[in-house]
């Protein structure tokens, strides 16, 4: 089941989002009307595209917190995912855009109208952008969730472009006029590259990867840990949104009843659990049989005395 703490986080960080987008977007449209910045024309692309985003998003979280029915008995929790390429898919288009203005405005620079209202826009831009992040850092080590991960990786981003339209601003008051269109190129790239990490993301939580070697290692350790368990095997994880889902097959003296055997699985579970909370966990246990021990002495805690 959904934690509500973690529910309530997830979904202030959507909205959260959304109001820093919407806010960014119309005093950089506003600037940018009066400047003609192709810099600002670039963070006012990239803040439509966030909100568009932001607003993906916060459907995707509320689909994904649905908890699991008929049809969905794993939850929903790969709709985070499927929203992350989403915002990939927007981040990518904005980096073209951007790109192909800031290209045509190094062929014919032009000087700025309005330079100071949009560094004023620019800092503002910066310190909203900052806190956002700030609270979604707390949210994502809060509730891993893999939607807020990735708008917050795409704000990060925006963090650089805000710095660099202002930077690029101060440049082009000072006479250079030309750096403008430097830095709107440079920052098409880097929103690009940025597309790619939060595509690549997403993708393998899609693709169902495994969790992290040290999280399985863990794992392993805290079955080995549990009395009776000789060894386990066939150890698959993988995430879903905020939730993991772990199975496997654990080792146990043939001697055990199936009593015995069925109490050693629930404590495997909650040892798990106790550590990882967001984990659901399956157990199946096998006897211990001589013929197969010498085939995966590998997947042992330890040699057993007797078989």
């Amino acid at each position: 089941m959904n934690n509500p703490y973690h529910a309530q986080l997830m979904r202030r960080a959507t909205y959260a989002a959304l109001t820093v987008a919407l806010s960014l977007a119309l005093g950089k449209a506003i600037a940018w009307w009066l400047s003609e910045s192709v810099s600002l024309l670039a963070g006012l692309t990239d803040s439509l595209l966030d909100g568009v985003a932001s607003l993906l998003n916060l459907l995707a979280v509320h689909y994904a917190l649905q908890p699991p029915d008929n049809e969905h008995r794993y939850g929903h929790g790969k709709a985070e995912a499927l929203a992350g390429l989403g915002q990939a898919t927007f981040i990518g288009l904005s980096a073209v855009l951007v790109g192909s203005q800031a290209i045509e405005r190094w062929i014919n620079p032009q000087p700025l109208a309005a330079p100071t209202l949009g560094i004023l826009v620019m800092l503002l831009s910066l310190v909203l952008t900052t806190a956002l992040i700030r609270y979604q850092d707390y949210v994502v080590r809060t509730t891993g969730s893999t939607a807020i991960r990735a708008d917050s990786l795409h704000y990060r981003s925006d963090l650089l472009l805000n710095g660099s339209i202002l930077l690029a601003l101060v440049l082009t008051e000072l006479g250079l006029e030309r750096m403008d269109a430097v830095f709107g190129i440079l920052i098409s790239f880097y929103i690009l590259w940025s597309a790619i990490k939060i595509a690549r993301e997403a993708t393998a939580v899609l693709m169902d990867r495994e969790l992290s070697p040290e999280i399985t290692t863990s794992i392993k350790a805290l079955i080995c840990a549990t009395p009776h368990v000789i060894g386990c095997h066939e150890l698959r994880t993988r995430g879903s949104g905020t939730r993991w889902f772990i199975q496997l097959h654990v080792d146990l003296p043939e001697s055990m009843s199936l009593k015995e055997a069925h109490q050693a699985c629930v404590q495997i579970s909650q040892n798990i659990q106790q550590h990882y909370p967001q984990a659901e966990v399956l157990v199946h246990a096998d006897p211990l049989s001589p013929h197969y021990y010498e085939q995966q002495t590998e997947n042992y805690c330890e040699r057993p005395q007797s078989i």
